[in-house]
């Protein structure tokens, strides 16, 4: 299968960042993608830096105009794509939800963020927090998603890949620099598995985001990875045979 990482930046324009991610679906199919991966809140600028009840405005249903554009470019390219967006389940019921549209356009799965992040950011004032790491089926990978500071956490992966996971998906917007690499890289090593990292990139209000998304292999290898200042889609083959020989080298889940 071949995956793809979008690490693009936003605008207070919707609209605007919405066009800009069908493009990016689209040129992710011209390079013969499966799977592309956007990042978290790419059709709004990353509003939880303020303190601001006005923002809950940027919610929207996945059935509203951002998913549906996400959906139409899925079936028009015949490409899967994961979209996280400001998820707006009733009016002051709010989560931060990945949505993981097939090449069909249809909704297969959705994953609600169980760690909102209150380091530097508000995000803990405007959305609930999920409550499961559930993994999915997808075409012949088992696929599980934190979505940005989840990743922080190990147990994430962990449960992730204790629920089958073959294929971890992490959507982004962060400003973080420091170790962010080293921690994707290690949270595919340690659970023996593919991760696909899609950042957020450029100034956005009063925070510059670090960019560097990447593509990793089940040995923490970098297949992919992006720098901290451009826009970039990275595009990689992965390879199911490849989990299974990282895992049977390093047999933590045998001794854990």
């Amino acid at each position: 299968m071949k995956v793809a990482s979008v690490q693009m930046h936003s605008t207070d324009n919707v609209l605007e960042n919405i066009g800009k991610a069908c493009r990016y679906i689209d040129e992710a199919a011209i390079k013969g993608a499966d799977l592309v991966v956007l990042p978290e809140f790419f059709n709004t600028i990353f509003f939880a830096q303020y303190q601001d009840p006005a923002y809950h405005h940027l919610a929207e249903a996945d059935t509203g105009r951002t998913i549906t554009a996400v959906r139409e470019a899925a079936q028009r390219n015949r490409i899967a794509v994961v979209a996280t967006i400001y998820e707006k389940e009733e009016a002051g019921l709010y989560f931060d939800t990945a949505v993981h549209i097939d090449r069909t356009g249809a909704i297969i799965f959705k994953y609600r963020k169980v760690h909102p992040a209150a380091v530097l950011s508000l995000e803990k004032i405007y959305f609930r927090y999920g409550t499961r790491f559930d993994t999915y089926p997808f075409e012949d990978w088992r696929v599980g998603i934190g979505i940005c500071y989840d990743m922080g956490f190990p147990e994430t992966a962990r449960c992730l890949a204790v629920n089958g996971a073959e294929l971890l998906i992490a959507p982004y917007a962060t400003s973080r620099v420091n170790m962010f690499q080293e921690v994707l890289r290690t949270r595919a090593f340690e659970n023996g598995c593919y991760l696909v990292a899609a950042n957020k990139v450029g100034l956005e209000g009063g925070w510059t985001f670090g960019g560097n998304s990447l593509i990793a292999a089940p040995d923490g290898a970098i297949l992919q990875s992006a720098g901290g200042l451009s826009e970039a889609l990275l595009v990689a083959d992965i390879d199911r045979t490849q989990v299974d020989e990282a895992r049977i080298a390093y047999p933590s889940r045998r001794d854990r």
